[in-house]
């Protein structure tokens, strides 16, 4: 499974558009709303799936580094993987699940080296688009995504217990160029003793900007205060994304992230791959 997981993403390049139609009565590709994926990015997009059609979206390596005078903990994600299908003309439904999660704890004080490596949790979503479900329209597009993580990781590879959720994605596309994105968000977020739940909520920002007809570059926000019991905490990041467009409906991605203060992970890189069929 975990070799089996990313090689899906990469499958996707080289499978034919015709081998996925459901019937000859199928849309073309050209007939379809433009491909409108939520990664890469620390925004998520108001806009839902066309009705029937699946989309796959697909994080092939996502690594991240945290380090403290005390410690450094490495997270390595491959196989994150994201389906979202169309359930209605504004809705769809989201599952989300990480093939394998491994992390590398190095304690600088008792001088400990710690591995492990499992799955991850599970993340079921509701997205109901309520103005603007496709990326072309220009103006302000709006969404509600309330979803739930159930604790299906092994060996720390989940957060250990339930948590859940509600995303308002806002966005206003000025033209072809240039997109405003924000997005709200407030959750049940797990403990750090992996039991239990306290309130967690702030907010994504950044612009979309499209390089070209297939490269769009994405700077990006993201301020969060996090009311754990342990140690409340704001954790701030900065971003910067690449999403390319090498088919009507295939894209890759590769994101970076960097911490602004110290309660934040100090980086992470991610690439990946979606595509709607």
């Amino acid at each position: 499974m975990r070799k089996l997981c990313p090689a899906l993403g990469l499958l996707l390049l080289y499978t034919p558009q015709s081998a996925f139609a459901q019937n000859s009565g199928s849309p073309s590709a050209s007939e379809l709303r433009e491909l409108c994926a939520e990664r890469p990015g620390l925004t998520t997009a108001a806009c839902t799936v066309d009705p029937g059609h699946l989309q796959l979206e697909v994080g092939l390596a996502d690594w991240e580094r945290d380090k403290d005078p005390d410690e450094r903990k490495d997270t390595l994600k491959l196989g994150d993987i994201q389906l979202r299908y169309g359930l209605a003309a504004q809705t769809e439904v989201q599952i989300s699940w990480s093939a394998y999660v491994r992390t590398v704890t190095r304690d600088y004080q008792k001088h400990v080296l710690e591995r492990a490596h499992g799955i991850g949790d599970l993340t079921i979503g509701l997205k109901q688009n309520l103005k603007h479900p496709q990326e072309k329209a220009n103006g302000l597009a709006a969404g509600m995504l309330p979803y739930i993580t159930l604790p299906t990781g092994t060996n720390q590879g989940g957060d250990g217990d339930w948590s859940a959720g509600l995303v308002v994605p806002l966005s206003y596309k000025f033209n072809d160029t240039l997109l405003l994105a924000v997005s709200p968000r407030a959750e049940a977020a797990v403990d750090e003793d992996r039991s239990g739940r306290h309130f967690a909520y702030g907010a994504a920002a950044g612009v979309q900007i499209s390089l070209s007809d297939k490269i769009r570059m994405s700077p990006e926000v993201e301020i969060m205060r996090d009311r754990d019991p342990a140690d409340v905490a704001t954790l701030a990041s900065a971003a910067l994304s690449l999403a390319w467009r090498i088919k009507e409906m295939t894209q890759l991605d590769v994101q970076y992230v960097a911490g602004l203060n110290s309660d934040t992970p100090d980086v992470r890189l991610a690439i990946g791959i979606s595509r709607k069929f």
